[in-house]
């Protein structure tokens, strides 16, 4: 039922099966074609990177091919569908052996693709060229764990982002916080809370709780805290319970919202987190905690959706700060939690070798500066580009050098956004009103539920 389901949907989105670049021979068995898909499509979805793809990757790749003396023809496959409409269709795809050459798949799904035996170790479809690439030595390690599973790569990382601390000067001036703040423990937090309380500010700390804000709740909220606390959702296999790390991070939830210091209606509202920012971008947000879109596509004093024309002067940033020093997770003073997508080499790929140096020159420094001018400044995985293109992009280099180097990421687990579903639940709870502990068993429960039994969890 589920396939035909499946079935059902890409006929209904016009999404036929994306054949595979297979053909070796063109008519004269000299011609190596190959296909490169997103979720991309000029004049819709993602319509700068189709363009990009189809107007300036395939023509410099197929002419260094040439220079190279091989004869390649590449052809861009767009979609421009919902995301897990594109994701439905990648896995048809590759369940039964077709699909493009060179995919784009979201970080997330990686596990569960690999679970599947969708995708494979990039070493075991290319060879040993995808470990000896030269631009793994630009891409921090922390970072090539969005493409790692298991121990092993099983594609390159595309992009990324960080979660910050951002704060409004003005109001942290008024209630005499320095304009260089950077809290050392989550004591610090609420203390500059609590100051900010006292000189009037209608909400000091807005850190994303509750189910309505679904996702942005785990990354912006309990899933830094978390690590803050020394834990992660998952590792080595077990889930996380009720740990006191999960009790910790529930508990300055408390604080803030069982303290007077953050906005408990807010996180119940169904567009509360775009009413967090309209109105940190009035001033009435002391504190907020949010990934580096926020300043590119919310207070942006050009094209935000909240703009503040002050932005560059008034929106201060910093470090997450472990619940104390050396606390975090690998014994970090700050953590930080980090997205991402990859781009990957289909393992039915009859050209792999080709499909990975059409894969690597999409990641080549000459690409990525190309594709990230004219307004498109965006944080690269590599570190010898993003020195280049942030200049002048305070905050996005100081996400790229201070951030990732100590970033996490999300277990890519086809189970995970249940678990992450559970844990919004445990939030709501505790700014409801129920005590940090209570929250912690009650999400166990559920967990237990999600990921088959008590065998699999630790607390």
């Amino acid at each position: 039922m589920a396939m035909r389901k499946i079935a059902v949907v890409l006929a209904a989105t016009g999404l036929g099966l994306a054949a595979c670049g297979q053909s070796s021979g063109g008519g004269n068995g000299d011609t190596i074609e190959l296909t490169i898909t997103q979720n991309a499509i000029a004049g819709g979805k993602n319509a700068a990177a189709a363009g990009f793809v189809a107007n300036w990757v395939i023509p410099k790749f197929e002419a260094a091919q040439k220079a190279k003396g091989k004869d390649v023809k590449v052809k861009f496959v767009p979609s421009g569908v919902d995301d897990e409409q594109y994701k439905t269709k990648l896995s048809l795809d590759l369940k039964s052996g077709k699909g493009a050459d060179v995919i784009d798949i979201d970080g997330i799904w990686a596990g569960e693709f690999a679970q599947a035996g969708y995708i494979k170790p990039l070493a075991d479809v290319v060879g040993p060229e995808a470990e000896s690439w030269d631009g793994w030595s630009q891409i921090p390690e922390s970072v090539q764990g969005l493409a790692t599973y298991e121990g092993k790569k099983y594609a390159l990382p595309i992009g990324t982002d960080g979660r910050v601390l951002y704060f409004n000067k003005t109001l942290f001036g008024k209630a005499g916080l320095p304009a260089d703040w950077q809290p050392k423990s989550w004591q610090e937090i609420i203390d500059a809370g609590t100051k900010l309380k006292s000189s009037g500010v209608p909400v000091p700390i807005q850190i994303n709780a509750g189910t309505a804000m679904g996702e942005a709740t785990s990354m912006q909220g309990v899933l830094p805290l978390l690590a803050g606390a020394g834990g992660q959702v998952q590792q080595d296999g077990k889930w996380t319970g009720a740990s006191q790390a999960l009790k910790d991070a529930l508990g300055l939830y408390q604080k803030i919202y069982g303290g007077g210091l953050g906005d408990p209606k807010l996180q119940q509202e169904a567009k509360g987190r775009d009413k967090s920012f309209q109105q940190f971008a009035e001033g009435k947000i002391g504190i907020l905690m949010e990934g580096d879109y926020f300043w590119r596509g919310v207070v942006n004093p050009k094209d935000g959706v909240a703009p503040m024309d002050d932005r560059d002067q008034n929106v201060g940033y910093a470090l997450i700060p472990a619940i104390e020093p050396g606390k975090g997770i690998r014994g970090q003073d700050f953590v930080s939690m980090s997205g991402g997508a990859l781009r990957t080499v289909n393992p039915n790929s009859k050209h792999p070798k080709e499909a990975f140096e059409l894969l690597a020159f999409t990641l080549s420094p000459e690409a990525l500066k190309e594709e990230t001018k004219d307004g498109n400044v965006r944080i690269t995985p590599r570190t010898d580009v993003n020195k280049e293109i942030l200049a002048g992009q305070p905050l996005l280099t100081f996400i790229s050098e201070k951030v990732l180097p100590l970033t996490a990421y999300r277990p890519p687990v086809a189970v995970y956004p249940q678990v992450s579903v559970a844990l919004q639940e445990a939030t709501a709870a505790v700014v409801g009103g129920t005590a940090p502990d209570q929250a912690a068993a009650d999400y166990q429960k559920k967990l237990e539920g999600i990921v088959g039994g008590a065998g699999n969890i630790a607390s």
